[in-house]
């Protein structure tokens, strides 16, 4: 491709709402604009990357046995009624009417869409298992749009949608699903980690993310320092390792505490440790209130919390609702004489606490000497695991890492076949809802996360596999008549040997060619310059800096074996 033909928009300053590498350098590359919040168009650039992406998923799918189809952007709100999602998905969920007045959403997701094409046309059990897979644009109305593609509205996935008349055939197609999307992500030259995962509001259990490793991922992977074990860090179970301190118990007394109201001004008032006090907490769980109860010193997880009681929403009580339902201030909250229309867990940390310290359920007064004797509560696995705790398969501690989500796999089982009546006739003709597995895969976050890791500090660095184009021919000068025509020469020959190649071919200065080149980040440059009339070029490795002089008669061979590398 000439670059005098297409369309490379580079930019020399950083644009002042990009906040991170990967969305800094693909606006500044010319490999994509923005057209409003959260959505963007791919320039010729960013679309051969983004092709170079799917045609990695496309192999790995095909190879898995996953078959592709197309289903519509645009769905029927019936079919999400009848799964339940339309009153349950949130504000994310871009809904509309027609011009009659029917209501749409614009796909999030597609288990509904393709539940109720499988029930529809697949009414035995000899014809599953079956493993389906689009690539498709989709559409979440994110609060905050942030970091270029990997928090948009718009934005393009895999996603893969598997159907069984067994368990057993659900977790074989999982396995290699799982193994293909590995081999992607390696393909891509990613350093990612597969950690245990929660479903979130697809439903199902049993999931894996593929995080691929970064600073600015908005989600923390819990990894063991010494074995495999990893996992988003809200799933991550904590060992209950507690042990009780052979303290006598002492008398509970309620003291005042004006104007103390978190933890850290509890302890300090009452010249305690964190690890003496319980933080209590009140979670509206579906439509009843449970009060949570975790170690001063800890964070109560929502998600342990939401899986506990197998719920749809778990959200933390407004101050409204604490006041109407305990009768007393958020800071206040205890959970000595709640009434039994709250139910109360707590974290198996609390347990160990001798003597101490809790919110009386009045303004300006605590509870001092409190112990498990003095209130009802279930105890369970509530907090969000730290760091230095052990590893819950018992090797080694827990260290942290930040990861994006590029990937995740998921066994839904019945969630959807049931309550969409997705059914087949089972061997001795009885009717059977069909076991789902579901499989995604954010192909332009990938390109975001690929840019993220793969750069420097004069532009990007793109792995050869994924790369828009795998050389680029610079003539210094085309006004130079022996440069120009060398350059045109070596383009061609290029081609003839099937590498893709970029020919800047624009009247440019030296110095915008080599910058500009440096910023789209090819792994191959090749410079035609002063010694064109000699047949030697200079040949540059992106990624190293490393430089040669070659011979043109010898370009093809150099530059075969450099891709190689």
């Amino acid at each position: 491709m000439r670059q005098s033909s297409t369309l490379i928009p580079t930019l020399r300053e950083v644009p002042a709402d990009a906040d991170i590498k990967s969305h800094q350098l693909l606006l500044r590359a010319g490999y994509m604009r923005q057209n409003a919040s959260g959505v963007y168009s791919f320039l010729p650039l960013g679309k051969r990357v983004l092709q170079k992406v799917e045609q990695i998923v496309r192999e790995e799918m095909d190879r898995a046995g996953s078959v592709e189809l197309l289903m519509p952007a645009l769905q029927q709100a019936e079919l999400w009624q009848e799964s339940g999602r339309w009153y349950s998905y949130g504000p994310e969920l871009m809904r509309m009417k027609d011009r009659h007045g029917r209501e749409f959403a614009l796909g999030a997701t597609h288990e509904e869409v393709i539940t109720s094409l499988l029930r529809d046309e697949v009414k035995s059990y000899k014809r599953l298992p079956l493993n389906l897979y689009q690539i498709q644009t989709k559409f979440r109305d994110e609060k905050r749009p942030r970091f270029g593609l990997l928090r948009g509205r718009e934005f393009i996935m895999k996603d893969a949608y598997s159907f069984h008349a067994s368990q057993e055939s659900l977790d074989e197609v999982y396995d290699k699903m799982f193994a293909a999307y590995s081999r992607i992500f390696e393909r891509c030259g990613l350093n990612f980690r597969a950690v245990i995962a929660d479903s979130g509001a697809m439903g199902g259990k049993d999931t894996h993310e593929f995080m691929v490793l970064s600073e600015i991922g908005e989600d923390t992977i819990a990894y063991s320092d010494t074995s495999s074990y990893a996992a988003n860090v809200e799933m991550a179970p904590v060992v209950n390792t507690y042990e009780k301190s052979g303290e006598a118990e002492k008398e509970l007394t309620k003291v005042e505490t004006p104007n103390q109201h978190s933890i850290e001004d509890v302890a300090a008032f009452l010249n305690v440790e964190a690890t003496s006090c319980i933080k209590s907490l009140l979670f509206k769980v579906d439509d009843r209130f449970v009060l949570v109860l975790v170690r001063g010193d800890h964070e109560v997880n929502d998600i342990k919390v939401k899986n506990y009681f197998e719920a749809s929403v778990v959200e933390l009580a407004t101050p409204e609702e604490t006041k109407e339902v305990l009768k007393c201030a958020v800071g206040s909250v205890g959970p000595i004489g709640v009434s039994d229309s709250v139910e109360v867990v707590a974290d198996h940390a609390v347990k160990a606490i001798a003597n101490g310290v809790c919110g009386a359920n009045e303004e300006g007064y605590h509870y001092t000497n409190v112990n498990e004797r003095n209130f009802n509560a279930t105890y369970e696995d509530f907090r969000f695991i730290q760091e230095g705790d052990q590893s819950p398969d018992g090797q080694g501690v827990i260290k942290f890492a930040k990861g994006i989500e590029v990937g995740h796999v998921f066994k839904l089982g019945t969630r959807y076949s049931e309550a969409m009546g997705a059914t087949y006739l089972d061997e001795n003709g009885r009717n059977q809802p069909m076991i789902m597995g579901c499989y995604g895969i954010g192909v332009s976050r990938t390109v975001a996360a690929i840019a993220e890791q793969f750069n420097d500090e004069n532009g990007l660095l793109w792995p050869e596999a994924v790369t828009p184009y795998q050389v680029h021919v610079i003539p210094v000068n085309v006004k130079n008549d022996e440069q120009r025509e060398l350059g045109e020469k070596l383009y061609n020959e290029l081609l003839d040997n099937r590498f893709e190649v970029l020919l800047d071919d624009r009247q440019e200065r030296a110095g915008v060619k080599f910058a500009d080149s440096d910023l789209i980040g090819l792994p191959v440059r090749v410079t035609v310059g002063k010694r064109a009339s000699e047949g030697i070029v200079e040949v540059k490795v992106r990624k190293t800096g490393e430089s040669l002089e070659v011979s043109v008669d010898n370009l093809v061979s150099t530059v075969k074996e450099l891709l190689a590398k």
